[in-house]
């Protein structure tokens, strides 16, 4: 069979999850040499048979194992990242694929151009995450019918571009290819700026609460859906402000001219206008894949790690069915940066939640719950 030789620099959450998803594949034998700066993880790694050869350090003798790969993937921080692989390029191959898992791409494009190796670089955006950090969390089944946005370069070959998507859709993945600027610009409308505007808004109820807490004491419902997201770590947005910058202020200042109009059409009592502001968000926003109709509301949901067989769907629905629990909506969630579990499931109740994820539990499913009822 068939030996795909790759080299993870960096073994968390995202690397974790693909050096597992490559050690599933029945296409090759998959051989990983890893480094990590957290030595619990290489030997935990190497423990599960994931990493094959581990590198404590990036001395010039070390990097000697990363030199006959095929992929080598990123998985640090991107100022990391690029630091690394300016270790690395004297021993890497010219075949070698070399690739990132950020989810800013502009950082990277730029230092592969200085590197001089834009020949060999597709940055990846796997669009999966959890709340729960590190390679003792990470899981082949993470990735699976998750988008992965794939970056090349003007310089890589067609070739090394349908290599990596059929390498994408082996992991479980779904490929999609744009340019690192498109990238960029679209997660800084779907992500990056969602972000800021989820902490502007908390922040502005926090300041605006009375002495005994009353607005934080009745917060719910729409409140917490948009807001959910306030919650995740102020380093890592930090760092995505700070490398996405002209991105996100060119969005941020069309979304402050929109809230402009708005606010005049409040002072105005221009109804007509107001009704065409909120049904124009409504007709677009019912169009997302997965979305909940109706106005913002708490959802009653559980998200399941699901395998990508024929039946697996079918099979789940009709044990809840038997249970007499009843399913409102039911889909795969292809962009999970911020929620674990491929499957999504939305019940009328939280009683209903709590009946489902017994019952999937008991029968060996990963039920994950964020709980705003």
């Amino acid at each position: 069979m068939h030996v795909l030789k790759c080299g993870f620099v960096g073994l968390g959450l995202i690397g974790g999850s693909i050096a597992k998803a490559l050690k599933n594949s029945s296409s090759f034998r998959a051989f990983h040499t890893v480094f990590d700066p957290n030595i619990d993880s290489l030997e935990m790694a190497h423990k599960d048979g994931i990493a094959d050869a581990i590198v404590t350090n990036l001395n010039s003798d070390s990097i000697q194992a990363f030199g006959d790969c095929d992929y080598l993937f990123l998985c640090a921080p991107v100022q990391n990242n690029i630091e690394n692989l300016t270790r690395l390029k004297a021993v890497l191959s010219p075949n070698c694929i070399i690739t990132d898992v950020g989810s800013v791409k502009t950082g990277i494009h730029d230092a592969i151009s200085q590197l001089g190796l834009s020949a060999q670089f597709i940055g990846g955006h796997p669009m999966a995450g959890s709340e729960r950090m590190g390679y003792p969390n990470s899981k082949a089944l993470l990735l699976e019918n998750a988008y992965y946005i794939l970056t090349p370069t003007e310089d890589v070959s067609s070739d090394k571009i349908s290599a990596y998507q059929n390498l994408v859709k082996i992991m479980g993945a779904i490929p999609l290819v744009l340019t690192h600027k498109s990238h960029d610009y679209a997660t800084a409308a779907i992500s990056h700026l969602p972000h800021i505007i989820a902490a502007a808004l908390v922040n502005l109820v926090k300041d605006s609460d009375s002495p005994d807490g009353l607005m934080k004491m009745i917060a719910a419902g729409g409140f917490k859906d948009i807001t959910r997201i306030a919650s995740s770590s102020p380093e890592m947005w930090q760092q995505i402000c700070m490398t996405n910058t002209s991105n996100i202020a060119s969005l941020l200042g069309d979304y402050i001219h929109a809230l402009d109009q708005i606010y005049e059409l409040l002072l105005s009592q221009d109804s007509s206008k107001l009704y065409d502001f909120f049904d124009s968000a409504r007709s677009y926003r019912e169009g997302f894949v997965g979305s909940a109709r109706g106005p913002i509301k708490s959802e009653y949901t559980l998200n399941i790690d699901i395998s990508d067989e024929p039946g697996a769907l079918a099979s789940i629905a009709t044990m809840l069915a038997v249970r007499d629990i009843s399913i409102k909506n039911i889909g795969i969630t292809h962009n999970r940066e911020y929620e674990e579990g491929a499957l999504r499931i939305e019940f009328y109740s939280p009683e209903d939640v709590e009946h489902a994820k017994s019952l999937l539990e008991s029968k060996g499913y990963n039920v994950y719950i964020k709980k705003d009822y």
